[in-house]
């Protein structure tokens, strides 16, 4: 910020210098060349009266408006006052007074320096525009991505009226909102399911410790009768079903909705959600030799959430770019009553049928998943989401290609 307010410095000071030169440099040429022009036309007028009182009885003025700087010749008599400025020669034996006006052209000069002025407040206007609008917001969130990545999301972000920074900051400031609001809806929900973990834990003490005793009294032949043996059997057995319970609850509470899938229904044409994969994956595609085909659509009105269908389409042409054989893609549809079916189709199949109806489970990873990095998680997250929009996603083999299915309904 310092070096720009010294770059606009410098840059006035140059402007100034620029004015000043330009007006020396014009007045010193114009008293230079005007003085030499009202010295030549004296010494002619003298010459030219000297040489008709050669002739001529008296001296004879001349024809004066032939001379551009010459204004009257007049005998030179000391105590008379002139307003002009003149020279005195002798001519006839007499002393005259040759008056003269320096015509300068300062109407030209004038002119200069209104444009150089001109140019020095439209340079400052510009400088000062510039500060305003772009560096002074620009500087005030220079820090607002690092806070943002320390995780310093509870100060608001200040706005800004700026047209080129408001709607960024307006946007940065809903992210920050955002990402706090998740933080504090993971806070609160890992707190609950740490509780309940912790809760059903505990629970599992008190069956499994009777297992411990029944055991004990079976190992140590403390039951002498068959009755009593058959009764403690019965008694491990009940525990242990009771202990399988809580270990279901358990593995449901860290599996299920363990990601914050949010939906927000609306409506959007079906062209605007197509485009979109289209644009962000041609480029993509092209730079890995892969054909990428996309046909056409019948326009129609979709009900869900545009952004979290984008990210669903997304997913699958990920999983296709990285478990197809990379030869071809591609997206097609078909109608069924109040439904539009997106399909995605990438050459090169290596998941079996048995592995299938396994696909969108949580963590699950087919056999094809050796050696490439993934979680288990893109197919389960598409699935959830498109539930969540009365939709559904499903996946099959066709001949040598893997294609999966999306189900969106119609507006």
């Amino acid at each position: 910020m310092n070096r720009y307010k010294r770059f606009i410095c410098l840059v006035m000071i140059m402007e100034v210098l620029l004015i000043l030169l330009c007006n020396g440099m014009f007045l010193y040429q114009d008293s230079s060349n005007t003085g030499k022009l009202y010295r030549v036309e004296a010494k002619r007028v003298a010459m030219e009266m000297q040489e008709k009182s050669l002739t001529q009885e008296g001296v004879v003025i001349p024809d004066l408006s032939k001379y551009e700087t010459i204004v009257g010749v007049r005998e030179f008599r000391e105590q008379e006052v002139c307003n002009n400025d003149y020279v005195i020669e002798e001519i006839g034996g007499k002393w005259y007074r040759i008056e003269y006006r320096i015509n300068g052209n300062y109407e030209e000069l004038f002119y200069i320096n209104v444009a150089l002025l001109g140019m020095m407040i439209v340079t400052g206007i510009v400088f000062s525009y510039v500060y305003k609008k772009v560096l002074k917001p620009f500087h005030a969130m220079s820090n607002l991505s690092y806070e943002l990545a320390k995780g310093n999301l509870s100060t608001p972000i200040k706005e800004e009226k700026s047209k080129l920074f408001g709607r960024f900051l307006w946007g940065m400031d809903m992210l920050r909102e955002k990402l706090e609001d998740n933080r504090e809806k993971e806070l609160e929900f890992q707190k609950e399911r740490k509780t309940l973990i912790l809760s059903l834990s505990h629970d599992i003490k008190t069956p499994l410790a009777s297992i411990d005793l029944y055991s004990k009294a079976l190992s140590e032949n403390l039951y002498d009768s068959p009755e009593k043996k058959a009764e403690a059997l019965q008694g491990i057995t009940r525990n242990v079903k009771e202990i399988k319970k809580y270990v279901d609850e358990i593995v449901t509470a860290s599996r299920e909705d363990f990601l914050n899938l949010e939906v927000t229904q609306g409506e959007f044409y079906l062209s605007e959600l197509i485009k979109a994969i289209e644009i962000y994956y041609r480029d993509k595609l092209s730079v890995v030799h892969t054909e990428f085909e996309v046909e056409a659509f019948s326009e129609c009105l979709m009900k869900g959430d545009k952004n979290r269908l984008i990210e669903v389409l997304q997913n699958i042409m990920e999983n296709a770019i990285k478990y197809g054989d990379g030869k071809s893609i591609r997206i097609y549809g078909e109608e069924e009553e109040d439904c539009k079916l997106i399909h995605i189709e990438n050459s090169g199949c290596s998941v079996t049928e048995e592995e299938l109806p396994n696909l969108f489970d949580s963590f699950y990873r087919g056999s094809n998943s050796h050696g490439k990095k993934g979680n288990g998680l893109g197919l389960y997250i598409c699935k959830n989401l498109m539930r969540k929009m009365d939709g559904e996603v499903f996946a099959r083999r066709k001949n040598e290609s893997f294609v999966v299915t999306i189900v969106v309904r119609k507006a």
